[in-house]
C-alpha cells in the first residue's frame, strides 16, 4: 500500500528508534526533502505503543521502527502493529544498520513494505525517504 500524497499536503511519519543521533539523522533528511513533512518519535516499541493507546487520533501516514531497541524490539513491535485495527493499514518500513537477510525476509512476511539498511550519508537516505514516500517529483 503506497501513499501518494497531493503536492501541498503534509505527510506525516513516525520514527521509532532509541539512538539519539539516528533520529537527528532522520529529521535532517526530512527537511532536504522538498515536501511538508512533520515526524514524531518514540524512544522504543513500548512508548509508540503507548503513543496509540493514548491518543487515538494519532495516525501517521508512514512508519519507521529501528530492529534493535530495548525493551521491545522492532520485529516484536510490527507485530503489535500489524495486529491492531487501528493501525495495521499503515505502511511500516524497517529499518537497522544490520542487513540480515533473515531479518529482513521475517519483517516483510509479517507485513512491512520495506527494510531499510541505514544509509552512511543524509543525503542517501533522502532519497530512500522520498522514493518510499513517492515525492520522486516534489524533490
Amino acid at each position: 500500500m503506497e501513499i501518494v500524497p497531493k503536492e501541498n499536503m503534509r505527510v506525516n511519519c513516525f520514527l521509532i528508534d532509541d539512538d539519539e543521533d539516528d533520529q537527528e539523522i532522520f529529521t535532517m533528511a526530512l527537511k532536504d526533502i522538498n515536501h511538508p513533512i512533520e515526524c514524531f518519535f518514540a524512544n522504543d516499541g513500548v512508548e509508540a505503543i503507548l503513543k496509540f493507546k493514548n491518543d487515538p487520533s494519532f495516525l501517521p501516514d508512514y512508519i519507521f521502527i529501528d530492529i534493535n531497541m530495548p525493551r521491545m524490539n522492532g520485529i516484536e513491535c510490527l507485530e503489535v502493529f500489524k495486529a491492531s485495527p487501528s493501525i495495521k493499514h499503515i505502511p511500516v518500513f524497517m529499518i537497522s544498520t544490520s542487513a540480515d537477510a533473515n531479518i529482513m525476509a521475517k519483517s516483510k512476511a509479517m507485513g512491512a513494505v520495506d527494510f531499510i539498511v541505514k544509509p552512511s550519508s543524509v543525503s542517501a537516505l533522502t532519497k530512500i525517504l522520498a522514493d518510499h514516500f513517492n515525492l520522486n517529483g516534489l524533490t
